[in-house]
């Protein structure tokens, strides 16, 4: 069935048996026992409120790009298209700009920066949906989604209630939120509102983005030293942004993933001056609060999973974070090579790695 018909067909009924192929950018071949298009905020009422998924559980999916579907999905999946951006207001200190969830992010990024609205440039190229990015409180190359997060608007899918949520009460975290925890599979997120500064200051210090910028001319090292350094403007870094993830990260449509599949571990200071005696060549960030954050590609690729594979499910030769579907695996297949990439961390190293996507 056509998008077109299928939304045509959400309000009347739901479509029973629908493929989640295209719909998750593993590209696991699965179903869903019901699926329904959302194209407009009332369907999600009329689809959870149908008789037919009476008592079956509910799953919003947006661009399919941080969930692992290990198999077919026995309940509702609402697949989120709602559309729509705009600049709800502004003051003197920040625009205040409004997407739907159900907007693309790398466009809707794009779109921020050609109206003149900085202070996204650094998450561009992240895939799914406007509406999934707070879930996950998705961050790249020193900056978090929180950080210039004001509002969103959601539906309780119980009751239909609609509800704005703040930033305190979205409780964001490290690639965590309330969505995340207690509010997990209870919300379909509608619109995101958020706060973009007028005193726009560059952030350009994470060390990949910072080589690619200084190749491009936007670096005091580049430059000589008589000579003022060329700060780089929103777009140079999101240009940047841009050829760091192209050069590191392959394109789901071309190799099915989901990104970086495993979070950064953050330990305390104890452990981690334990863990450097033993491994002095560690590499590790640290944090405001005392604690350590360490680089799990690292740990991953000292394991020596880099490039090795379990059947059709593998580590990418060239960034062990990111777990690929090189054709014809399973959800559990992918599941299993995790499994055994995480026992093999904590054998090693006394860590526990934790996954980003959301596990079914």
């Amino acid at each position: 069935m056509s998008r077109s018909a299928l939304a045509a067909s959400t309000v009347a009924s739901l479509i029973a048996g629908y493929p989640l192929k295209t719909h998750n950018t593993f590209g696991f071949d699965v179903r869903a026992q019901f699926a329904c298009l959302i194209e407009r905020e009332e369907q999600v009422l009329a689809a959870v409120r149908d008789p037919r998924v009476a008592g079956l559980p509910r799953l919003v999916l947006g661009g399919g790009s941080n969930v692992v579907l290990s198999g077919d999905f026995a309940g509702l999946m609402l697949l989120m298209a709602l559309r729509g951006r705009r600049v709800v207001r502004e003051d003197q200190h920040a625009w205040y700009v409004e997407a739907a969830g159900g907007e693309p992010w790398h466009e809707f990024v794009a779109w921020t920066l050609a109206q003149r609205m900085p202070g996204l440039e650094n998450l561009a190229l992240i895939p799914g949906t406007v509406g999934a990015a707070p879930i996950q409180n998705i961050g790249a190359y020193g900056l978090e989604l929180c950080e210039r997060f004001a509002s969103l608007r959601a539906i309780e899918l119980a009751t239909g209630k609609v509800i704005e949520l703040d930033a305190a009460a979205c409780r964001f975290g490290y690639r965590d939120s309330f969505f995340k925890r207690e509010g997990r599979e209870r919300f379909a997120i509608t619109s995101v509102t958020f706060r973009l500064p007028k005193a726009w200051q560059p952030r350009a210090g994470y060390a990949d983005l910072a080589r690619e910028l200084a190749a491009r001319g936007h670096a005091a090292a580049t430059v000589e030293a008589d000579e003022p350094a060329m700060q780089p403007t929103a777009q140079a870094i999101f240009d940047a942004v841009v050829a760091v993830r192209r050069a590191k990260l392959p394109d789901p449509r071309e190799l099915g993933n989901a990104g970086s599949f495993f979070k950064n571990p953050v330990i305390d200071a104890v452990q981690f001056e334990a863990l450097k005696r033993r491994e002095p060549d560690i590499v590790s960030y640290a944090q405001a609060d005392g604690r350590v954050k360490l680089a799990a590609g690292w740990l991953i690729d000292q394991c020596g999973w880099k490039g090795r594979a379990m059947g059709a499910a593998a580590v990418h030769e060239r960034q062990a974070l990111v777990l690929v579907n090189r054709g014809g695996a399973s959800g559990s297949d992918l599941l299993a090579l995790a499994r055994a990439i995480q026992r093999d961390v904590f054998e090693r190293f006394g860590v526990e790695l934790e996954a980003e996507p959301v596990c079914l």
